[in-house]
């Protein structure tokens, strides 16, 4: 890959410095293309900026989002099989998180620039 300083900014009150690289791969820009259009419902775009970081119940994200448990289910599914959700089962519980740290640095960046009021 080629790689040139792109430029600076504040991402969770950090400075962070990103340099553009150009996707050669076909497969690299496959996966990135699935993953943005699974993130880029608006539904899906919440739950991710709710979580951020964090692991979070299925029951604290329908509180959070407020519609129906099977909604929320629904689109939780659908970030889990695109890879951008894991989970973890506690009893009857099921917990979700951002599964790849580059996922969650991408959200980290969401979140700075689209979910704070």
């Amino acid at each position: 890959m080629i790689f040139q300083k792109y430029g600076c900014l504040t991402v969770n009150h950090e400075p962070t410095c990103f340099d553009e690289a150009l996707m050669t791969k076909d497969e690299d820009i496959e996966r990135a293309s699935r993953s943005l259009k699974a993130m880029s419902h608006p539904l899906r775009l919440k739950i991710l900026c709710i979580l951020g970081d964090r692991e979070i119940s299925v029951q604290e994200i329908v509180d959070q989002v407020g519609t129906s448990q099977s909604n929320i289910s629904q689109h939780l599914g659908i970030l889990r099989d695109k890879g951008i959700l894991a989970t973890r089962k506690d009893a009857n519980r099921v917990y979700y998180r951002v599964g790849d740290s580059r996922t969650l640095r991408l959200i980290s960046m969401m979140q700075e620039v689209f979910c704070r009021s």
